[in-house]
């Protein structure tokens, strides 16, 4: 080892999603919205003018913040943005978990809360899901740094009602609680209702999901007044330029279209819902996913073998060689057709 490597900072990084790029592949990996954006998106796009390109941008975001305050009908001292939900979440993890206690974590869960934890020296604990993989309400009520879960849970997609939400936020009134609600448009109740009730509450959601933007990099947070300049002081002591003229005038057009969003989400619920039937007909088990994915395993076919012949036919789907989630495929819910299609493969090679 060369001296200064010594001193240098080494995490294990976060594996993304594979990102193939194959003619008439059909790509169920990495959870993006089948559909194309609001119409209005790309309008918004070719309207941009020279001087958006040359200039620095806003770096208040301001046209996107009050989009999305208007839309949840908050302040918009309430909303903070950042470069997809990512950026958000890697931000309050510096912002706000500093006690040198141990923040509490799902043991199956986004696997990029362990990295940002390493990354910035948190100690933390996981939290074990039950036999059933939920999240337990009693693991998350005792003394810590803080707390962070995505609802939704992923890859699971098992969504914890808003009740048992607040009984954490309620018990933790010393430490900041994050709700990570990347999927909570396709099932569930949002935790910003709760938002009002407690200031150590903050909601992180996205736009790479429901609102079929993952290749704009849009996140972001709701809470109390002082959290949100908390984020806003560490944001513009680290980059005040976060977020690009043509990113803010998309997610603003975005927000604005709330009939092609409604219209876009229950396309997808719809067909997550026909593909559940179509699974366990060919025998597969899965959670009750309330996500735009479902985790399923077949009884006769480990996952591994089934993710590998998919691939080879063009299909691509999530696989996590890690324990208790390691004969699950995690299946993204694309369009009708292309779910047609995954089922029609599945039937066809579970025959032979």
């Amino acid at each position: 080892m060369k001296a200064w490597e010594k001193n240098v900072r080494k995490v294990v990084p976060y594996t993304p999603g594979e990102q193939p790029n194959r003619p008439k592949m059909i790509k169920l990996n990495t959870n993006e919205n089948p559909y194309p954006p609001a119409p209005g998106v790309l309008k918004a796009l070719q309207g941009l003018d020279e001087d958006s390109m040359r200039r620095y941008p806003d770096p208040s975001a301001g046209v996107l913040v009050r989009a999305l305050a208007e839309h949840y009908g908050v302040p918009e001292q309430q909303v903070f943005v950042g470069v997809g939900s990512d950026d958000v979440l890697a931000m309050s993890f510096l912002t706000f978990f500093n006690s040198g206690k141990p923040i509490l974590v799902p043991d199956i869960t986004y696997s990029f809360y362990e990295v940002w934890a390493n990354l910035f020296r948190i100690p933390y604990e996981l939290q074990p899901l039950d036999e059933n993989f939920q999240i337990r309400t009693e693991d998350y009520l005792r003394d810590c740094g803080g707390i962070v879960f995505p609802n939704p849970n992923a890859p699971t997609g098992i969504v914890k009602n808003l009740d048992e939400v607040e009984k954490i936020a309620a018990g933790n009134p010393e430490v900041i609680v994050i709700i990570d609600e990347a999927y909570i448009d396709f099932g569930g109740d949002s935790a910003l209702a709760l938002v009002p009730k407690y200031d150590n509450l903050l909601v992180v959601q996205t736009f790479s999901k429901s609102r079929s933007l993952a290749g704009m990099r849009i996140g972001f947070a709701i809470g109390n007044e002082k959290l949100i300049r908390y984020l806003e002081d560490a944001k513009y002591s680290f980059n005040s330029y976060t977020m690009g003229a043509a990113v803010l005038a998309a997610g603003t057009e975005a927000v604005r279209d709330d009939a092609y969003f409604k219209e876009t989400l229950q396309k997808i619920i719809h067909t997550r819902e026909r593909t559940k039937q179509d699974l366990g007909r060919l025998g597969f088990s899965f959670l009750d996913s309330k996500s735009n994915f479902i985790l399923a395993a077949h009884p006769s076919c480990p996952a591994r073998e089934l993710f590998e012949a998919l691939k080879r036919e063009g299909i691509y789907v999530r696989y996590f060689d890690k324990p208790r989630i390691d004969n699950y495929l995690r299946i993204s819910i694309g369009t009708e057709e292309e779910m047609d299609a995954l089922i029609q493969f599945l039937e066809k090679y579970l025959a032979n």
